[in-house]
């Protein structure tokens, strides 16, 4: 399998709300901050798509908690995309600490493209998977296969 590289991250800001008592940041502001970066990779990506016609919506999504981050700490959130199919991709996001390079949070989300006017999952078209690829630097061969 290819090594899985990052070419979008994302600063993201520890609010102090975001922290429990004992300045660990709360499970659920992790998958805010997997948003905010999904939309900041589609937007850079695919620039501003109409999704009036076809929606991208997530149909799962997983994280592994491996380390906690703290109010302290300095996070980003990088994206990739690890497999593109015919109707849906996956990104591969995780929480890094950018003073230790360490991963926190690792969570992979399967996007599904959908037909506002079918109300029914929809191909992905063409130019979205080639703008995707060429982000990625990867063929769309390689990305079918997926990247681990």
């Amino acid at each position: 399998m290819s090594e899985i590289r990052f070419n979008h991250s994302m600063p993201a800001q520890i609010r102090f709300s975001d922290v429990d008592q004992l300045g660990h940041v709360n499970n659920s502001v992790y998958f805010s901050l997997y948003d905010l970066a999904k939309t900041t990779y589609i937007r850079r990506v695919l620039g501003s798509i109409d999704l009036s016609k076809l929606a991208i919506v997530v149909a799962n999504i997983n994280a592994n908690f491996l380390a906690p981050v703290f109010f302290t700490d300095n996070l980003e959130i990088r994206t990739a995309v690890v497999h593109l199919g015919h109707k849906s991709f996956t990104l591969l996001q995780q929480a890094v600490t950018t003073d230790t390079n360490e991963v926190k949070c690792e969570c992979r989300t399967v996007m599904v493209g959908y037909s506002v006017q079918e109300q029914a999952p929809a191909e992905i078209p063409l130019e979205y998977k080639e703008a995707i690829c060429a982000f990625e630097g990867r063929t769309l061969d390689e990305l079918s296969k997926g990247l681990g």
